[in-house]
Order: C-alpha cells, then structure tokens, then sequence
C-alpha cells in the first residue's frame, strides 16, 4: 500500500491531509481578503478593479486557482469522511452530554460549520467566479467586477446570508486553525499558545472584515 492511498484511506492520514490543506486555504483567504479590502480605498472600485483584473489575467495565479480549488474539493472529502467516520464508530450517542466540560460547541460541530461555509462558497462563486470566468458581463467591458459587487450586495438578503456566513468562517477558523498545527504535530509549550492566540485573532479579523464589505457597499459608505 502507497503513502498515498495510506494517506486518503486512514483516518490519522485524514487528519493530517485537512490540516495541510486548510493551512493551504488560510493563506489564500490572506490574499482573498486583502484583494477585496481594496474597497475600503472608497476611490470607486479603481483600485480594487486593478487588482481584481490582475488576478484573472495572471498565468501564476489562473494556475493557482486549480491547485485551490483542488484543495477545497480535498479538505471537504476528508473532513466530512472524518466526521462520517467517527459518527460510525459512535453509532449510540451518550445518555449525559458534558457539552463544553470537554470541548467547545463548535469544535463539536465542525460538520456542520464546514456544510454550511460550502453552501456560502457555491453562492459566492456563483455571484463572481462564474460571472467573471464564464460570462461576457465583466469581460466584456460593460460591467467591473466592482460594480457586479455593488450589484450583488444591494440584496439585503445576500447580505445577511453573506454575514451569518462569516459567522460560521468564524467559529470553523477559530477551533481549526489551532488544530491544524497540532494535527501536524507542530505543537510545543513555548509556541503552542502564541498560535492559539494568532488562530484568535485570524478566525475574529478575516470574518469581520469579509463581513464588513457587503455591509460597507449595502449602506453606501463604499461608492
């Protein structure tokens, strides 16, 4: 047996595959953010547009879209056979719940969190992905991607669906940024609390500031 039907096929090799890849996914929601958070220019979307167009037109980049997406589709098998898994191995729940005496409320309810931010992603990339890829509306020259920004989060309930997703980004950061770095047994009594606190505070940033943008172009403070 390969390293690598080891690695997708047990359930430690699970493990550490979810962890490397949503370390993977952090770092692009580091660049994802900082490209977006160039609305808060309020110059009219030009810098944001720049960037925008610089990251659909670049070889590296278009390139890299593959390996995310790639990565996505990977972190969400894994972790939903994980949860599958150790479901099964637990078919009769317990007759007293500890509830957080052990652990929190969302590091339980990773399954569900993770169901929920998919939901949001399809929505999401609906909205700009597909639109800026596989449509002449952007492309076209008719229409930038800011302004199908302004378009789309003029719906206030695209908005709310929007932030109640960064709610639960919130939660699904905050238990799995952490764990990640102890899955890949990167953990030590000297840093393992400065992570704890990074994971904090990326799992609280991240999120409001995502939030923040619909909320910012629904109210029009960005213009």
């Amino acid at each position: 047996m390969s390293w690598l039907t080891i690695a997708l096929t047990s359930s430690l090799g699970k493990k550490f595959i979810t962890g490397v890849t949503g370390l993977f996914l952090c770092s692009f929601l580091v660049v994802h953010c900082g490209v977006n958070a160039l609305i808060f220019l309020n110059d009219g979307g030009e810098t944001f547009n720049k960037a925008a167009e610089f990251m659909g037109t670049n070889f590296f980049i278009r390139t890299m879209e593959i390996v995310l997406f790639l990565g996505i589709i990977l972190h969400i098998v894994q972790a939903l056979t994980l949860e599958y898994q150790n479901n099964k191995a637990r078919p009769i729940k317990y007759a007293v719940k500890s509830g957080n005496a052990n652990s929190k409320w969302y590091s339980r309810s990773m399954g569900l969190l993770g169901t929920l931010i998919l939901i949001f992603l399809i929505l999401h990339l609906k909205h700009f992905w597909v639109e800026s890829r596989f449509t002449d509306h952007i492309t076209s020259g008719k229409e930038t991607l800011f302004g199908e920004m302004k378009e789309v989060f003029s719906n206030v309930w695209v908005v709310i669906i929007y932030c109640l997703s960064m709610v639960s980004l919130a939660y699904h950061l905050l238990h799995g940024f952490a764990s990640a770095f102890q899955t890949l047994g990167l953990n030590h009594k000297k840093y393992t609390p400065f992570i704890k606190k990074v994971g904090v505070v990326f799992s609280i940033v991240i999120p409001l500031l995502f939030a923040l943008m619909p909320v910012a172009v629904f109210f029009q403070i960005i213009k």
